[in-house]
C-alpha cells in the first residue's frame, strides 16, 4: 500500500508540473503477469494479462479463492485452516447421516422410497416439533455467548441424537409419530444453538475487519460439502445401508466422525472474549509465571465439557451466585470499604472465593477481582485465613500490576470491554 501511495503522489505532482504521469505498468510474479493502470478518476485498476501456470493450478487457486477469505492466510487468526478442514468433513458426515435418517423415517411410515426421494422429502420433515425445540433453545442465548464452543458441540450432539431416533424409527413403526417428533425436537434445538454460536466463532478468526468475508466463505464451505455429503448419503442408501443392519453399522460411525470433527473445529477456534473459564486461565498463567496468554495459547487448554471446573492457581473463584447467598449484610459494608470504587465483591467460603459483579461491570472489573482472589489465595496459604487484611494486601498487589497486565492482554487480542458470565447473578446498589 505504501508503494501505491507513492505512485499516487507522483501522479499528482506530475499533473501539477504539467508532465504526463506514468499511467500504466506491468508486473510479473510466479508466472502471472498483471497490468496496473491509473484511470482518469485516479483509481488504480489491475488486469490479468498473462498466466502461464498449468490449468490445474489455476483451477485450484480459483477454488481456494471461493472458500478462503481475501488475503488468506494473513487476514485470519491462527487455527482457521484446521477449523475449515474439520468443518468440511463434518458437513459431509452430517449430510450423509441426514439422508439415511430420512430414508428410515419413510420406511417406518410404510413407504419404500428411492434414495433421491429421501433427499427431496427431507426438507418437509424438518417442520413440526422442530419449531418447539427452537423456541425452548432460544432462551439460552446468554449461556451460548459465554460458552459458544461448548454449545456448538452440544448442538451437533443434539442433531445426531435426533437423527439417530429417525434412523431407529423402522424398528418401532407403531411409534413413528413419537420417534419423528422427538427427533425433530432435538434437531430444532440443535439448529438454534448452531446458528447462535456461529457469529462469535467467526469473529474469533476475523483479523482485518473481514467478518462478512469470513461468514460468506464459511457458508460456501457448508453448502459445497453438504452437497458432497448428500451424494455420499445417496450412495450409501443405495448400497450398504439399503438394509436396517447396514444403517445400524454406518450410522454410528458417521455420527462419531461428525462429533469428532466438530470437537476439533472448536479446539482450533481462538475465542477472544472473556468468560469465567478463560479469565481464570489467564490469571493463573500470569500469577504463576508472569506470562499473559493469547487466545491461541489457551484454545487447546479449555475444558469444553465441564467449563465450570475451578482452575488451579486462579483463586478458586466462583462467579454468578446471588449476593444474598455469598455475603452477609453485616459484611457487605466492610467489603465495599476494602474495595473502594470497584464493581466487584469477594468473599471466601468452603475453600472457594465467591465473586459478585455489579450490573454494569465489564471484563476489566472481572479481571481485577480475579487477580485479587488469586493473590489472596497465595497469601492465605501462609496465613490459612482469608481475613480482611489478606484481601487488602491482595488488592494493593493487584493495583501495582494491573495497568501493565491489562495493556498486555489487549495487545494479545483479548476483548476486555465485556465479561460474558452467562446467566450469572449480578447486583446493583
Amino acid at each position: 500500500m505504501e508503494f501505491l501511495e507513492k505512485l499516487k503522489l507522483w501522479k499528482k505532482k506530475a499533473e501539477k508540473e504539467g508532465e504526463g504521469p506514468p499511467v500504466l505498468w506491468f508486473e510479473t510474479s510466479v508466472s502471472v503477469r498483471r497490468r496496473f493502470q491509473f484511470e482518469s478518476n485516479g483509481q488504480l485498476s489491475v488486469k490479468l494479462v498473462g498466466d502461464s501456470r498449468p490449468l490445474y493450478h489455476r483451477i485450484v487457486e480459483s477454488f481456494l479463492n471461493k472458500i478462503f477469505p481475501s488475503g488468506y492466510p494473513y487476514s485470519v487468526n491462527e487455527g482457521y485452516l484446521k477449523y475449515t478442514q474439520f468443518r468440511a468433513l463434518q458437513h459431509v458426515a452430517s449430510a450423509a447421516l441426514s439422508v439415511l435418517s430420512t430414508q428410515s423415517l419413510l420406511f417406518a411410515a410404510g413407504l419404500r422410497p428411492t434414495p433421491a426421494q429421501a433427499t427431496a422429502v427431507s426438507w418437509i420433515l424438518k417442520d413440526g416439533m422442530q419449531h418447539l425445540g427452537k423456541l425452548i433453545c432460544s432462551n439460552l442465548g446468554a449461556r451460548m455467548d459465554s460458552e459458544p464452543k461448548r454449545w456448538r458441540i452440544l448442538a451437533d450432539v443434539l442433531y445426531d441424537l435426533g437423527t439417530g431416533l429417525e434412523v431407529l424409527s423402522p424398528l418401532c413403526s407403531q411409534l413413528f409419530l413419537e420417534m419423528a417428533g422427538l427427533g425433530n425436537f432435538a434437531k430444532g434445538m440443535a439448529v438454534v444453538a448452531a446458528r447462535a454460536t456461529r457469529l462469535p466463532i467467526y469473529s474469533s478468526f476475523a483479523k482485518e475487519g473481514n467478518l462478512s468475508d469470513l461468514f460468506a466463505k464459511g457458508e460456501a464451505i457448508s453448502t459445497l460439502f453438504n452437497v458432497v455429503g448428500i451424494g455420499v448419503g445417496i450412495q450409501l442408501a443405495s448400497t450398504i445401508c439399503a438394509s436396517m443392519q447396514g444403517k445400524l453399522v454406518v450410522g454410528p460411525l458417521l455420527s462419531i466422525v461428525h462429533i469428532y470433527c466438530v470437537s476439533e473445529e472448536m479446539r482450533a477456534t481462538p475465542i477472544n472474549t472473556l468468560n469465567p473459564q478463560r479469565t481464570a486461565m489467564i490469571v493463573a498463567d500470569f500469577v504463576k509465571a508472569g506470562n499473559v496468554s493469547s487466545p491461541a495459547d489457551l484454545r487447546y487448554q479449555e475444558d469444553l465439557l465441564f467449563p465450570w471446573r475451578l482452575v488451579e492457581g486462579a483463586g478458586n473463584v466462583r462467579v454468578g451466585r446471588d449476593l444474598c447467598k455469598v455475603i452477609k449484610p453485616s459484611r457487605l459494608i466492610e467489603l465495599k470499604q476494602v474495595f473502594p470504587g470497584e464493581k466487584f465483591l469477594l468473599n471466601g467460603e468452603n475453600g472457594c472465593i465467591d465473586m459478585v459483579l455489579e450490573q454494569d461491570a465489564i471484563g476489566e472489573d472481572a479481571l481485577r477481582g480475579w487477580l485479587v482472589a488469586a493473590y489472596a489465595e497465595q497469601i492465605k496459604r501462609s496465613s490459612h485465613d482469608l481475613s480482611t487484611m489478606t484481601l487488602i494486601q491482595a488488592y494493593e498487589r493487584m493495583n501495582e500490576v494491573f495497568p501493565l497486565f491489562l495493556k498486555e492482554l489487549q495487545s494479545k487480542g483479548w476483548h476486555t470491554d465485556r465479561f460474558l458470565d452467562g446467566t450469572g447473578s449480578r447486583f446493583a446498589l
